[in-house]
């Protein structure tokens, strides 16, 4: 009988040890993932943002007065090219050969 007592006792303590433990295992993990919540959750807030600024700064009322004080102008119709002459049409390497021979 006492033998019962102490092996039921050891169980006992052994359980309590065991359930601690996973309870605290249990409240990191939870740390953990609200951690990584905010985290994304602030990376979708400045992606929000960052879109917000790219629609803002390419707006062509903003870049057209800078293009034009660079010297720019808006292309002519003789500068475009048909689609289908540029996809055939092969770069020349002519000019990057020249480049490498004058260094």
């Amino acid at each position: 009988m006492r033998l019962t007592n102490i092996a039921a006792f050891c169980f006992a303590v052994a359980s309590a040890f065991l359930l601690y433990s996973l309870n605290y295992e249990t409240r990191r993990l939870e740390a953990q993932i609200q951690a990584q919540e905010r985290e994304s959750q602030k990376a979708k807030s400045d992606i929000a943002v960052l879109k917000a600024e790219r629609s803002h700064l390419s707006r062509p009322e903003r870049i057209d007065p800078l293009a034009r004080s660079q010297g720019m102008m808006p292309p002519r119709a003789d500068q475009l090219v048909p689609d289908n002459v540029a996809a055939s049409a092969k770069p020349d390497a002519a000019p990057l050969r020249r480049l490498a021979e004058s260094e």
